[in-house]
């Protein structure tokens, strides 16, 4: 993922109002990021812990997205949509996201089940267990990497092309 800067990221949501997109607090230590392990963004507001953000890289472009998780958990362990992670070390929850333009005004909203702490990039990233003699580790690696990017792609384009 290419770096962005605060201005571009919050340029970037596409499901926000002006007011929400002022009031998104980025996340911590953003001059810090390692934009190269980052398939997307995406962190929780850290004052309404209901709160989710992604930003991810749609046709060569950010869309940022507002994520609300539903206060209900899964009653079973719930495997993540996007990095489809079976050895998750984290939570996978609900999350709802209001489409955009029109649609997301007229209370349109779109959902998903997502690591808790959308850490989607270090699992993917995480070399795979040994199944079989011979068994590619990093082409699967890489083979992960590819479909996180494009399952998180065809929900943000999901919600940015809802009109």
């Amino acid at each position: 993922m290419k770096e962005l800067q605060e201005k571009e990221i919050r340029a970037a949501f596409v499901n926000t109002t002006q007011g929400e997109r002022k009031n998104i607090v980025m996340p911590a230590h953003l001059g810090e990021i390692n934009w190269e392990t980052l398939t997307y963004l995406g962190w929780r507001d850290p004052k309404n812990p209901l709160l989710g953000f992604i930003v991810a890289e749609v046709d060569g472009e950010p869309v940022g997205i507002m994520l609300r998780q539903t206060e209900t958990r899964p009653r079973s362990r719930a495997q993540c949509s996007w990095c489809e992670d079976v050895h998750l070390p984290n939570d996978v929850v609900f999350f709802s996201a209001r489409r955009a333009g029109r649609a997301g005004r007229a209370g349109n909203t779109v959902g998903t089940l997502a690591c808790e702490e959308f850490n989607c990039n270090r699992n993917v990233r995480a070399l795979p267990a040994l199944a079989y003699v011979g068994f590619d580790r990093e082409a699967e690696r890489e083979r992960r990497i590819a479909s996180l990017q494009k399952r998180v792609s065809a929900f943000a384009r999901g919600i940015r092309d809802s009109e």
